[in-house]
């Protein structure tokens, strides 16, 4: 999807389908299936061996043998009758594993967030923009969440034309993570025309107060955005004129168990405080008009990801923030949804921002709309302290992260295409390459693989950092080897790229099934079998130690970001245009080891060798 400025599609005809319904095909997919545990286990010994020694490798091969032939296939046999009985027997442990039973706060370390790719055309910087231009951004953002509730966003489909799961687009609005003491949940509010009655109300949160407003008409159409722009002004100027409200958003920032505990006692103070965290969960979507300016593209993503919490309700599945001077942001809960749901809507927006050049083009008449309505918590000492803790707390860890955006424009999507490469695996080879100069070692990297062509699906985990790749990578640091044998070595690591990628989309790694091998030893009652204590497992990234966090999220002009997995790692998303490639990459400032700053330069560098690698060695080809 590589469109110029001058061959912008209309969204409504580029998204949307009277043909066929967003979910209709939801229930015809294939049951997640079971993959084949010598296969699994095959997979995970090929996976390892970058990152051991030959002794570590050969204690591991023992005792894969010995899970493969005793409690390893003791829990598969009891896997598979458990997945006898389920279209997906992994989605709620991934989601439970993943996602609600970490005690640590959402932000930064589980959510996901980044600018919006309208400050590189119609909407660059510039003060006293905040409102106008959030009202505009919003409205489409309503016109999106309009066409799932009237199920006619077209249902994804890969490159064979098979449909793909659209289960995670039912959460992505109305939807919110309540703490647990020991494990959170997830709230669905959101319901199709067909479904029922849904919450049509957004919040709004400025200066540490919390307003809410219907956003949509009695008719299901959004407000436009005059009308949108007249109720973000009104809560722009009642905070500007009052003292800042108690911040109690920043409650979501702290550790999930403490959240919990103030959660419970705020619900004990006075009933409004229910109501109040009602109208919050169930709302359409949050909206922060934050008072805060970042600088430059790397700064908004670190304000998304770790900005000040006095204006944001983390939990929520769709957040949008409005920056002073008139940049656009997010940061959502990852907890119901993968990236690709929010790069799907940003495009959507992005694209009708190209369309009217950034001005509403629609009527500019405004109907009688109620004020918004602010939301009073009753609070009391505890409560702020708690309040107090957890931004402390944030502010702590957000002050850790460093972000930091680089365009190259050497190439981009033609050009691989041209040289018949797949981009994505070509930004894999060289990420791994700026490692390995920088490091002096391989890095065990997780690279998301969707295998959302099964039934309510997500994701594999993509062990991308292999035997083959990291034979190129000496190679192209060997001042004696040869540019043919470069390309050579290189072209051998992409195929090996390509098959495991093949193979992952199937659910075919090797992380999905031994996560769920580990847990049905633990609802058994069983002990952790000894394959997941051995040092191999954690040098190799399980147990959620990869080194490099990665993504492809796709060809649009929508990015995102997330922190390390690990002190001394890196996060690194990415996308590809046309002609430029444009990855994110994270980094914890603590770490002696990693900079961001760095790596990006690095990885900037290493697109630039490839491409005048793969060029000379196909004009050296062409003269023979």
């Amino acid at each position: 999807m590589d469109f110029g400025p001058d061959s912008i599609p209309d969204p409504n005809l580029f998204y949307t389908t009277d043909e066929e319904k967003t979910f209709q095909h939801e229930e015809s997919l294939p049951s997640l299936p079971m993959p084949d545990l010598q296969k699994t286990l095959n997979r995970y010994l090929d996976s390892i061996k970058p990152h051991v020694t030959a002794d570590e490798y050969r204690q591991t091969e023992f005792l894969v043998q010995q899970f493969g032939c005793g409690i390893g296939k003791e829990l598969n046999e009891k896997l598979k009758k458990k997945a006898q009985n389920m279209r997906n027997w992994l989605e709620v442990w991934w989601e439970d594993f993943a996602y609600l039973e970490g005690r640590y706060p959402e932000a930064p370390f589980v959510n996901f967030g980044g600018p919006g790719p309208y400050m590189h055309h119609y909407m660059p910087p510039k003060d006293g923009t905040q409102v106008e231009r959030g009202s505009l951004i919003t409205h489409y953002a309503l016109q999106y969440w309009k066409l799932i509730r009237e199920e006619r966003l077209k249902p994804d489909k890969d490159r064979n034309g098979s449909h793909l799961s659209m289960s995670q687009f039912h959460r992505a609005f109305n939807t919110c993570k309540i703490p647990g003491v020991k494990k959170d949940k997830i709230l669905y509010y959101f319901k199709t025309v067909s479904e029922g009655d849904t919450p049509i109300h957004m919040v709004v949160f400025c200066r540490g107060r919390i307003f809410t407003f219907d956003c949509i008409d009695e008719h299901g159409e959004p407000l436009t955005a005059p009308e949108l722009k007249i109720q973000f002004q009104r809560i722009r100027d009642e905070c500007d004129s009052q003292p800042e409200g108690p911040g109690i958003g920043q409650l979501t920032a702290d550790e999930r168990t403490s959240w919990a505990h103030m959660r419970s006692r705020l619900l004990a103070l006075h009933p409004d405080n229910h109501k109040n965290l009602e109208l919050i969960q169930s709302s359409l979507m949050a909206v922060a008009l934050d008072d805060n300016s970042p600088t430059d593209e790397s700064n908004v993503f670190e304000m998304s990801l770790a900005g000040d919490p006095q204006n944001r309700w983390f939990d929520k599945s769709s957040i949008l923030i409005y920056y002073k001077n008139g940049l656009a942001g997010s940061n959502c809960d990852h907890s119901p949804m993968d990236a690709m749901i929010v790069v799907s809507s940003t495009f959507y927006i992005d694209l009708n921002v190209k369309r009217c050049k950034g001005k509403w083009p629609g009527s500019v008449e405004v109907r009688d709309l109620a004020k918004p309505q602010e939301l009073v918590f009753h609070i009391d000492d505890v409560i702020r302290e708690g309040i107090a803790k957890a931004r402390q707390m944030f502010l702590t860890y957000g002050s850790n992260l460093r972000c930091c955006t680089k365009h190259f424009m050497g190439y981009g999507r033609k050009y691989l295409r041209s040289k018949h490469l797949h981009p994505d695996t070509h930004v894999q080879l060289a990420m791994q390459y700026t490692y390995y100069k920088m490091h002096k070692k391989a890095a065990p990297t997780y690279e998301t693989a969707t295998t959302r062509r099964f039934y309510r699906s997500r994701t594999e985990t993509l062990r991308s950092c292999t035997v083959e790749l990291v034979d190129w990578c000496k190679a192209m640091v060997d001042p004696n080897a040869t540019n043919e044998q470069k390309v050579r070595l290189y072209m051998r690591a992409a195929d090996k790229h390509n098959k495991l990628m093949s193979e992952a989309t199937q659910l075919q790694g090797c992380d999905r099934h031994l996560l769920g091998l580990m847990l049905i030893a633990r609802e058994e009652g069983l002990p952790t079998p000894q394959l997941y204590e051995d040092i191999s497992y954690k040098k190799s990234g399980g147990g959620g130690n990869f080194v490099l966090s990665t993504s492809f999220v796709g060809y649009t002009t929508c990015y995102g970001a997330v922190a390390p997995m690990l002190q001394d790692g890196y996060g690194t998303f990415y996308r590809v245009e046309a002609d430029k490639i444009v990855p994110v990459v994270t980094s914890w400032q603590v770490s002696e080891e990693t900079d961001a700053d760095k790596f990006a330069t690095g990885m900037m560098d290493a697109l630039k060798e490839l491409g005048d690698l793969l060029d000379t060695v196909s004009a050296n080809t062409a003269k023979l």
